[in-house]
């Protein structure tokens, strides 16, 4: 891009530079930090075991609660991450019950998605938007952790309804549960608790932000600052936990998008979407939120979401209240990764995770359940910008 830039005459090496979003790549390396320090004691695993043996086998109840829990920790946490911990806990104890191991990683995965949308670091899409609206920590619990708690809600009572002869089945190995013990996955108790509380101190920084006039990606650094001034790990170590193709990546993408940017390519598409200004507000919010989705379900939603922002900010240019537009671009680009095996990187990882196991996750399978919950939650989120779009226009 940078060359055809040059060629052309429409971008030079220091707009190539001043396109990219240090902010969100700053956000992004805190996050990865306190991450980095949190993996390695066990902690996610201790949560998975906990939930198999509170569950004394009893397959629904199970399968709600390691959904809550993955939910849970991908609003704050990388939802890869989360999922590459948790799915094989979840392997070992369907496959000690002698469950079909299907309904479960579906359904974590499904909620891992949705719930990386309800916060403003739960996802890359989130983070990337957050920044470019100036969207507080606060924004987020307040407009979009409600629509996507529904939708995980909803996602996870699919599931059940369309695998309840799996679970009609006695598990045949309740014994086994038995040999299980937290306490044995948890590696480091003492840095695992120190990391939490680093982490709960950071969310608490991330909702006063707007008030203390702090930036998120400020708020993330004074989080992996303050844990790694209290632990002192190894810097090496720490940083190999850092995924610094990802921060690369997302550079890269800043500049190519600066280019078209720069070359008109947005400016245009905003043009055109502008003539349609007739339309209600409200159909407007609601194609925005279907393109997204529809486009997410296909292609990985992080370039989806760095491709609208140029045309949201266009159409702002324009006189449109673009406010609810940011909104319905955050919700599509979340719950449409669920749509298709490729849709999201969290699907691709369970699906090669469940190829070792006796029911694999196939394409096929994948698509037959995760399309119907993606056009299920996001009928879901229609209703709720239906319903509540004055209050997502503020």
């Amino acid at each position: 891009m940078i060359v055809l830039g040059i060629v052309f005459g429409f971008f030079s090496e220091t707009q190539a530079i001043q396109t990219i979003d240090f902010p969100t790549i700053f956000l992004l390396l805190g996050m990865m930090v306190l991450v980095a320090m949190l993996e390695p004691t066990g902690f996610f695993q201790y949560l998975a075991v906990k939930v198999g043996v509170f569950s004394q086998g009893k397959s629904i109840l199970s399968l709600v609660l390691l959904s809550g829990v993955t939910f849970i920790v991908s609003m704050f946490l990388n939802s890869v991450t989360a999922i590459v911990l948790i799915a094989p806990v979840t392997i070992l104890i369907c496959e000690l019950l002698g469950l079909n191991i299907q309904p479960f990683l579906l359904a974590e995965t499904f909620v891992a998605n949705i719930g990386g949308t309800a916060t403003l670091v739960g996802s890359p899409p989130n983070i990337l938007i957050g920044s470019a609206a100036h969207f507080t920590f606060l924004d987020f619990l307040t407009h979009s952790f409600p629509t996507t708690l529904l939708a995980a809600i909803g996602s996870t009572a699919l599931i059940i309804l369309w695998y309840r002869k799996e679970f009609q089945r006695s598990p045949q190995k309740v014994r086994s549960l038995e040999k299980l013990n937290p306490r044995e996955v948890l590696n480091d108790p003492k840095t695992a608790i120190l990391v939490l509380t680093v982490i709960g101190f950071t969310v608490l920084l991330f909702v006063l932000s707007d008030a203390l006039h702090m930036s998120p990606a400020l708020v993330a650094f004074i989080g992996a600052t303050l844990a790694l001034a209290i632990l002192r790990p190894s810097i090496a170590e720490t940083l190999k936990g850092v995924q610094w193709d990802m921060l690369i990546f997302f550079a890269a993408l800043f500049i190519i998008i600066g280019g078209m940017d720069a070359a008109g390519v947005f400016r245009e598409i905003a043009n055109l979407i502008s003539m349609v200004k007739g339309l209600s507000p409200v159909i407007i919010s609601l194609i925005f939120l279907w393109v997204s989705a529809l486009l997410s379900a296909f292609v990985v939603n992080i370039p989806i979401a760095i491709a609208f922002i140029p045309i949201i900010q266009g159409l702002g240019q324009v006189g449109f209240n673009i406010i609810p537009l940011w909104w319905a671009v955050i919700l599509g680009t979340g719950l449409g990764g669920n749509g298709t095996i490729v849709g999201s990187t969290v699907n691709i990882v369970v699906a090669t995770l469940s190829v070792k196991t006796k029911n694999p996750i196939t394409a096929k399978i994948w698509n037959r359940n995760g399309f119907p919950i993606t056009m299920a939650t996001v009928v879901i989120a229609s209703l709720i910008f239906i319903g509540f779009y004055a209050f997502l226009s503020k």
